[in-house]
């Protein structure tokens, strides 16, 4: 896991066997509403597979980067468009983002 002060950088939150080696999407809910409550948009950059976003309160993003690969320009610039919107809407927004592995990301 990579952190700043606004910005979480993590690998899948997971579910069932890949718990065991990746985030638990349960603790990784679990964190976000402790500490961020109501100021947390995730951000799901993998393209091989979602979870449902009730997890997070409905505030997911998907944008479909096949793992490995450098995203298009055009996903690019609709993430960044994305995160820079919610960012400005209050100072204690933060974005959690992950891919498959977290290492792409």
């Amino acid at each position: 896991v990579f952190s700043t002060d606004r910005i979480i950088a993590m690998s899948f939150p997971s579910s069932g066997k890949q718990s065991f080696y990746r985030n638990p999407i349960k603790e990784v809910a679990r964190f976000l509403d402790t500490k961020h409550p109501d100021h947390y948009k995730v951000y799901n950059l993998c393209s091989e597979k979602g979870y449902d976003p009730k997890y997070f309160h409905y505030r997911v993003e998907r944008i479909f980067i096949d793992d490995h690969n450098v995203p298009a320009l055009q996903d690019m610039l609709k993430f960044t468009a994305s995160v820079r919107e919610w960012m400005s809407q209050d100072e204690r927004n933060i974005v959690a983002i992950h891919c498959k592995g977290g290492k792409g990301k």
